[in-house]
């Protein structure tokens, strides 16, 4: 999809779990300021979905690999 050495930032592992850090910290920041103003049920329903899917895929990110450092172990033992 991207081309050449300005992007290759984007392939490496940690960048990714950096990021989805980054995701839930600043996920977290937002939901928390808007709690202390005031939200109603319904924001406070998409406030929790947004930290519970932000942090999903934080651990998905975190998780992933190691199902696929697995199959390479098996396929090897093979």
């Amino acid at each position: 999809m991207f081309r050449g050495a300005m992007f290759n930032f984007l392939r490496y592992a940690s960048f990714a779990e950096m990021g989805s850090a980054a995701l839930v910290f600043f996920t977290a920041a937002i939901v928390g300021h808007e709690a202390a103003v005031g939200m109603n049920a319904a924001q406070w329903t998409g406030a929790v979905v947004s930290v519970m899917g932000s942090i999903t895929l934080a651990m998905i990110v975190h998780c992933w690999p190691a199902k696929s450092k697995a199959e390479a172990a098996q396929r090897s033992r093979d």
